[in-house]
């Protein structure tokens, strides 16, 4: 199963990957009208980030810092739904004042939840988008020399749900190749295997074109 950025929520959810596309310095690939360019390739972007030593190494980091944060507002999640369950069981048998205070105390209490979920989303997202535009943007460079060094006149991002890319076949795609491409100038090694979490449901990214589907979708 392919591994998808994610955003801190309770579970996980897709952060789509725009914003360091727009930073790369890489030049233009040589014009294919001299003849030293013929090929057109796509590529996955978040995929190849994550399927780089770099992105695995510092985005798991970047998981298991906030795994307490995680663990904290799931707690105070419990909290919420135990007492909505008093509420449901003790309620009919409580007078007035208790049963008011009972539902201010939920009110305060959910509200207090929702805010410290959006700060910890805030926040895991920022700091994911400095490692996904830092490494984007080396990225960026690597595509270059791929791309001159292969002879591609041109190579379409197809990790966008909304690719404009219809159709392209299978051996067009170069992400593994990238992202190869990029661990060996890296000289980062792979992260040591770790025992596989259960995976949260996610909004895939899109997998690479093949004959009967869009790239960029599922």
């Amino acid at each position: 199963m392919k591994r998808t950025l994610a955003r801190f929520v309770l579970p996980l959810a897709l952060l789509s990957v725009t914003a360091f596309a727009q930073t790369g310095n890489a030049s233009p690939a040589p014009d294919a009208t001299t003849g030293t360019a013929t090929k057109v390739g796509i590529i996955n972007i978040q995929q190849a980030i994550l399927l780089t030593n770099e992105g695995k190494r510092d985005l798991e980091a970047l998981e298991k810092k906030f795994e307490p944060k995680r663990t904290e507002l799931q707690g105070l999640q419990k909290e919420v739904e135990d007492m909505k369950k008093q509420l449901d069981t003790q309620g009919p048998k409580m007078n007035d004042e208790a049963k008011n205070k009972l539902v201010k105390d939920i009110d305060v209490k959910q509200k207090t939840l929702q805010r410290n979920l959006e700060d910890a989303q805030q926040d895991f997202q920022s700091q994911q988008g400095d490692i996904v535009n830092r490494i984007g943007g080396k990225l960026m460079q690597v595509i270059d020399k791929y791309a001159k060094a292969n002879s591609y006149a041109a190579i379409f991002d197809v990790s966008n749900p909304q690719s404009p890319v219809l159709w392209a076949a299978q051996n067009t795609d170069v992400t593994k190749e990238v992202a190869d491409a990029y661990n060996a100038q890296s000289n980062v090694p792979a992260p040591a295997a770790t025992p596989a979490a259960p995976t949260p449901h996610t909004s895939a990214p899109a997998h690479p074109a093949s004959s009967s589907s869009k790239p960029g979708q599922r």
